[in-house]
Protein backbone atom coordinates (compact mmCIF):
# COMPACT_ATOMS: atom_id res chain seq x y z
CA UNK A 1 0.00 0.00 0.00
CA UNK A 2 1.13 3.56 -0.72
CA UNK A 3 1.08 6.43 1.78
CA UNK A 4 1.96 10.10 1.53
CA UNK A 5 3.39 12.50 4.08
CA UNK A 6 3.38 16.27 3.49
CA UNK A 7 5.30 18.75 5.62
CA UNK A 8 4.06 22.27 4.83
CA UNK A 9 6.72 24.28 6.63
CA UNK A 10 7.13 28.03 6.85
CA UNK A 11 9.89 28.10 4.19
CA UNK A 12 9.38 24.94 2.10
CA UNK A 13 6.77 22.28 1.38
CA UNK A 14 8.07 18.71 1.47
CA UNK A 15 6.36 15.47 0.42
CA UNK A 16 7.26 11.79 0.59
CA UNK A 17 5.64 8.71 -0.94
CA UNK A 18 6.10 5.54 1.10
CA UNK A 19 5.39 1.91 0.35
CA UNK A 20 4.19 -0.22 3.27
CA UNK A 21 4.85 -2.51 5.00
CA UNK A 22 8.44 -2.27 3.71
CA UNK A 23 8.56 1.50 4.47
CA UNK A 24 10.51 2.00 1.27
CA UNK A 25 10.54 5.59 0.05
CA UNK A 26 9.26 5.72 -3.54
CA UNK A 27 9.76 9.45 -4.10
CA UNK A 28 10.31 12.67 -2.23
CA UNK A 29 10.87 16.32 -3.07
CA UNK A 30 10.37 19.88 -1.83
CA UNK A 31 9.37 23.28 -3.21
CA UNK A 32 9.64 26.79 -1.79
CA UNK A 33 6.68 27.93 0.25
CA UNK A 34 4.50 30.71 -1.14
CA UNK A 35 0.95 31.95 -1.58
CA UNK A 36 -1.62 29.15 -1.75
CA UNK A 37 0.14 26.53 0.35
CA UNK A 38 -2.55 23.96 -0.31
CA UNK A 39 -2.15 24.29 -4.08
CA UNK A 40 1.64 24.07 -3.78
CA UNK A 41 1.31 20.87 -1.76
CA UNK A 42 -1.17 19.44 -4.27
CA UNK A 43 1.11 20.11 -7.23
CA UNK A 44 4.13 18.68 -5.42
CA UNK A 45 2.26 15.50 -4.51
CA UNK A 46 0.82 15.11 -8.00
CA UNK A 47 4.33 15.39 -9.44
CA UNK A 48 5.67 12.71 -7.10
CA UNK A 49 2.76 10.40 -7.92
CA UNK A 50 3.37 10.86 -11.66
CA UNK A 51 7.07 10.18 -11.12
CA UNK A 52 6.20 6.90 -9.41
CA UNK A 53 3.58 5.98 -12.03
CA UNK A 54 0.73 6.41 -9.54
CA UNK A 55 -2.40 8.53 -9.03
CA UNK A 56 -4.21 9.79 -5.94
CA UNK A 57 -6.49 6.76 -6.19
CA UNK A 58 -3.47 4.62 -5.29
CA UNK A 59 -2.97 6.38 -1.95
CA UNK A 60 -4.16 4.47 1.11
CA UNK A 61 -3.64 7.47 3.37
CA UNK A 62 -2.14 10.95 3.55
CA UNK A 63 -1.04 12.92 6.62
CA UNK A 64 0.03 16.56 6.64
CA UNK A 65 2.18 18.30 9.21
CA UNK A 66 3.97 21.63 9.54
CA UNK A 67 3.13 25.30 9.84
CA UNK A 68 0.51 25.30 7.05
CA UNK A 69 -0.82 21.75 7.51
CA UNK A 70 -4.41 22.95 7.93
CA UNK A 71 -4.37 24.14 4.30
CA UNK A 72 -3.25 20.81 2.82
CA UNK A 73 -5.71 18.34 1.31
CA UNK A 74 -5.16 15.16 3.36
CA UNK A 75 -6.86 12.56 5.54
CA UNK A 76 -5.70 14.12 8.80
CA UNK A 77 -3.02 16.35 10.31
CA UNK A 78 -0.45 15.59 13.01
CA UNK A 79 1.95 17.94 14.81
CA UNK A 80 5.56 18.33 13.70
CA UNK A 81 6.68 16.97 17.07
CA UNK A 82 5.26 13.51 16.39
CA UNK A 83 6.25 13.51 12.72
CA UNK A 84 9.89 14.47 13.26
CA UNK A 85 10.12 11.93 16.07
CA UNK A 86 8.78 9.17 13.81
CA UNK A 87 10.98 10.16 10.88
CA UNK A 88 14.22 10.41 12.87
CA UNK A 89 13.53 7.21 14.83
CA UNK A 90 12.96 5.34 11.56
CA UNK A 91 16.30 6.54 10.19
CA UNK A 92 18.33 6.34 13.42
CA UNK A 93 16.53 4.10 15.89
CA UNK A 94 18.88 4.72 18.83
CA UNK A 95 18.05 8.45 18.91
CA UNK A 96 17.07 9.83 22.31
CA UNK A 97 17.07 13.57 21.55
CA UNK A 98 15.91 15.27 18.35
CA UNK A 99 16.86 18.90 17.72
CA UNK A 100 14.75 20.34 14.92
CA UNK A 101 15.53 23.86 13.72
CA UNK A 102 13.28 25.06 10.93
CA UNK A 103 12.48 28.35 9.29
CA UNK A 104 10.18 29.68 11.99
CA UNK A 105 10.74 27.68 15.19
CA UNK A 106 13.08 25.31 16.97
CA UNK A 107 12.25 22.20 18.97
CA UNK A 108 13.99 19.78 21.31
CA UNK A 109 12.20 16.41 21.39
CA UNK A 110 13.05 13.64 23.85
CA UNK A 111 12.31 10.06 22.79
CA UNK A 112 12.03 6.80 24.70
CA UNK A 113 13.61 3.54 23.53
CA UNK A 114 10.64 2.83 21.27
CA UNK A 115 10.81 6.19 19.53
CA UNK A 116 7.78 7.63 21.34
CA UNK A 117 7.83 11.26 22.44
CA UNK A 118 8.57 11.58 26.16
CA UNK A 119 8.47 15.37 26.23
CA UNK A 120 9.54 18.38 24.20
CA UNK A 121 10.44 22.06 24.41
CA UNK A 122 9.69 24.53 21.65
CA UNK A 123 10.63 28.08 20.75
CA UNK A 124 8.02 29.60 18.46
CA UNK A 125 7.82 33.15 19.80
CA UNK A 126 11.01 34.67 18.42
CA UNK A 127 12.95 34.30 15.17
CA UNK A 128 16.28 34.08 17.02
CA UNK A 129 17.53 30.51 16.86
CA UNK A 130 15.69 29.72 13.61
CA UNK A 131 16.36 29.61 9.91
CA UNK A 132 14.70 33.01 9.47
CA UNK A 133 17.32 34.59 11.70
CA UNK A 134 20.10 33.02 9.61
CA UNK A 135 18.45 34.44 6.48
CA UNK A 136 18.56 37.92 8.04
CA UNK A 137 22.21 37.40 8.95
CA UNK A 138 23.04 36.30 5.40
CA UNK A 139 21.43 39.48 4.06
CA UNK A 140 23.38 41.66 6.49
CA UNK A 141 26.76 40.10 5.61
CA UNK A 142 25.87 40.00 1.91
CA UNK A 143 26.22 36.23 1.54
CA UNK A 144 24.09 33.36 0.35
CA UNK A 145 22.56 31.19 3.07
CA UNK A 146 24.60 28.22 1.86
CA UNK A 147 27.82 30.24 2.26
CA UNK A 148 27.42 30.86 5.99
CA UNK A 149 29.14 27.64 7.00
CA UNK A 150 32.16 28.42 4.83
CA UNK A 151 32.41 31.90 6.34
CA UNK A 152 32.16 30.59 9.91
CA UNK A 153 34.89 28.03 9.23
CA UNK A 154 37.32 30.87 8.43
CA UNK A 155 36.67 32.73 11.68
CA UNK A 156 39.59 33.40 14.04
CA UNK A 157 37.71 35.26 16.78
CA UNK A 158 33.93 34.71 16.80
CA UNK A 159 31.99 37.86 17.63
CA UNK A 160 29.96 37.88 20.83
CA UNK A 161 26.24 38.14 20.04
CA UNK A 162 24.62 38.86 23.39
CA UNK A 163 21.01 39.59 22.44
CA UNK A 164 18.49 36.76 22.53
CA UNK A 165 16.00 38.72 20.39
CA UNK A 166 16.27 38.59 16.59
CA UNK A 167 15.52 42.30 16.19
CA UNK A 168 18.10 43.41 18.74
CA UNK A 169 20.61 40.84 17.51
CA UNK A 170 20.30 42.23 13.99
CA UNK A 171 21.01 45.71 15.38
CA UNK A 172 24.00 44.26 17.21
CA UNK A 173 25.30 42.75 13.96
CA UNK A 174 24.95 46.12 12.19
CA UNK A 175 27.04 47.66 14.95
CA UNK A 176 29.69 44.94 14.67
CA UNK A 177 29.97 45.49 10.92
CA UNK A 178 30.28 49.23 11.45
CA UNK A 179 33.00 48.58 13.99
CA UNK A 180 35.05 46.57 11.53
CA UNK A 181 34.25 43.00 12.60
CA UNK A 182 34.75 40.50 9.81
CA UNK A 183 31.87 38.65 8.19
CA UNK A 184 33.52 35.38 9.22
CA UNK A 185 33.64 36.28 12.90
CA UNK A 186 30.08 37.59 12.89
CA UNK A 187 28.65 34.44 11.29
CA UNK A 188 30.62 32.20 13.64
CA UNK A 189 29.33 34.25 16.58
CA UNK A 190 25.77 33.94 15.33
CA UNK A 191 26.06 30.15 15.02
CA UNK A 192 27.40 29.96 18.56
CA UNK A 193 24.58 32.20 19.82
CA UNK A 194 21.92 30.03 18.15
CA UNK A 195 23.50 26.89 19.63
CA UNK A 196 23.57 28.49 23.08
CA UNK A 197 19.88 29.36 22.75
CA UNK A 198 19.04 25.76 21.82
CA UNK A 199 21.14 24.49 24.73
CA UNK A 200 19.22 26.72 27.13
CA UNK A 201 15.94 25.49 25.67
CA UNK A 202 17.02 21.85 25.91
CA UNK A 203 18.64 21.73 29.34
CA UNK A 204 20.24 18.33 29.93
CA UNK A 205 19.91 16.05 26.90
CA UNK A 206 20.36 12.32 26.42
CA UNK A 207 22.53 10.84 23.67
CA UNK A 208 22.39 10.02 20.84
CA UNK A 209 21.42 13.52 19.71
CA UNK A 210 20.20 13.95 16.12
CA UNK A 211 19.92 17.31 14.36
CA UNK A 212 17.20 17.76 11.75
CA UNK A 213 15.34 20.52 9.91
CA UNK A 214 16.53 22.91 7.22
CA UNK A 215 19.13 24.59 9.44
CA UNK A 216 20.87 21.22 9.89
CA UNK A 217 22.02 21.55 6.27
CA UNK A 218 24.08 24.66 7.07
CA UNK A 219 27.71 23.73 7.63
CA UNK A 220 29.03 24.54 11.07
CA UNK A 221 25.70 24.43 12.92
CA UNK A 222 26.10 20.82 14.10
CA UNK A 223 29.58 21.60 15.43
CA UNK A 224 28.26 24.69 17.21
CA UNK A 225 25.57 22.55 18.85
CA UNK A 226 28.15 19.99 19.93
CA UNK A 227 30.15 22.69 21.68
CA UNK A 228 27.06 24.12 23.38
CA UNK A 229 25.59 20.77 24.45
CA UNK A 230 28.92 19.05 25.20
CA UNK A 231 27.53 16.03 23.34
CA UNK A 232 28.12 14.50 19.90
CA UNK A 233 25.48 15.61 17.40
CA UNK A 234 24.58 13.62 14.28
CA UNK A 235 22.89 15.30 11.33
CA UNK A 236 19.92 13.24 10.14
CA UNK A 237 20.11 11.84 6.60
CA UNK A 238 18.35 14.39 4.35
CA UNK A 239 17.30 16.50 7.38
CA UNK A 240 14.87 18.66 5.42
CA UNK A 241 12.64 15.64 4.73
CA UNK A 242 12.30 13.95 8.13
CA UNK A 243 8.96 15.58 8.97
CA UNK A 244 7.37 14.47 5.69
CA UNK A 245 8.88 11.00 6.10
CA UNK A 246 7.49 10.75 9.62
CA UNK A 247 4.06 11.88 8.43
CA UNK A 248 4.03 9.12 5.79
CA UNK A 249 5.13 6.54 8.38
CA UNK A 250 2.36 7.62 10.76
CA UNK A 251 -0.14 7.43 7.89
CA UNK A 252 0.87 3.81 7.33
CA UNK A 253 0.43 3.02 11.03
CA UNK A 254 -3.10 4.40 11.05
CA UNK A 255 -4.11 1.79 8.48
CA UNK A 256 -2.07 -1.09 9.94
Amino acid sequence: MIYAGIDAGSRTVKAVLLEAPSLRVLAGDCVDQGVGQGDLADRLLEGLLAQAGLTRADLAGTIATGYARSQVRCDTTITEISCHAAGVHHLLSETRTVIDIGGQDSKVIRLDAGGRVRDFAMNDRCAAGTGRFLELVAQRVEAELAELGQLAARSHKPSAISSMCAVFAETEIIGLLAGGASRQDIVSGVQSAIAARISALAGEVDSPVVFTGGVARIAGMASALERALHKPVTVAPDPLMTGALGAAILASRRRA
